[in-house]
């Protein structure tokens, strides 16, 4: 099968993305509103860019039904800050439920139950359930169109990190402790862990 992506529609496009690039961390953002309102939605184009400066990405696609920035992105625009809180297995269906485009005034977090901390060096509420936060001011932010379909980068410098105690072992984060989930294709979610195996990167060999 071959395939040219400009002759597709954006939304089965989408699903070339989301089928192939996977499993996908999901970055569970926090953020408020210019009245101080918490809001939390999912996103699981994240990751990683660098160690120094600490560096992370993750892109809310626009809004399907009309282009519009989702509240997440305004917020972060307004106030230059916002929490990545990790997804463990014990938070998933709330992290679901937070994928409901609730109105702009709803606290997500009260809907769902889940227990907000305020956040240590930025002005953002954490998630008490998440087991390791990381705290952001915005870096930078690039736009790619605003129709349905198009969407931005949100770049995220990491200022403070919080792990929860029994996690951290030698500098190290315990997996088979924080137990991540991953997203899919669909409606399909990795479960904490899969059968894993290990590499060791091999060194270039003497001239």
């Amino acid at each position: 099968m071959e395939i040219s992506p400009e002759r597709l529609d954006w939304r089965d496009a989408y699903k070339l993305l989301t089928g192939s690039i996977l499993p996908r961390p999901i970055a569970f953002v926090t953020t408020v509103d210019s009245k101080g309102i918490a809001n939390a939605a999912p996103f699981s184009f994240f990751t990683a860019i660098c160690a120094d400066p600490l560096l992370i990405c993750f892109s809310p696609m626009r809004r399907g039904s009309d282009g519009a920035k989702k509240d997440t992105l305004n917020n972060i625009e307004n106030t230059g800050q916002f929490i990545i809180n990790i997804v463990n297995e014990d938070i998933a269906k709330q992290m679901n439920d937070c994928a409901i485009e609730f109105a702009p005034d709803i606290d997500e977090l009260e809907q769902v139950g889940l227990t907000k901390v305020q956040g240590c060096k930025v002005s953002i509420p954490r998630i008490k359930e998440s087991l390791v936060h990381l705290e952001c001011e915005l870096y930078q932010v690039l736009h790619f169109g605003d129709h349905p379909g198009a969407g931005s980068l949100v770049i995220g410098k990491v200022i403070h990190v919080h792990i929860h105690d029994p996690l951290f072992d030698r500098g190290r984060i315990d997996t088979e402790k924080l137990r991540p989930i991953g997203r899919m294709a669909g409606n399909s979610f990795t479960g904490p862990l899969g059968k894993a195996f290990e590499m060791i990167r091999k060194q270039k060999p003497n001239d």
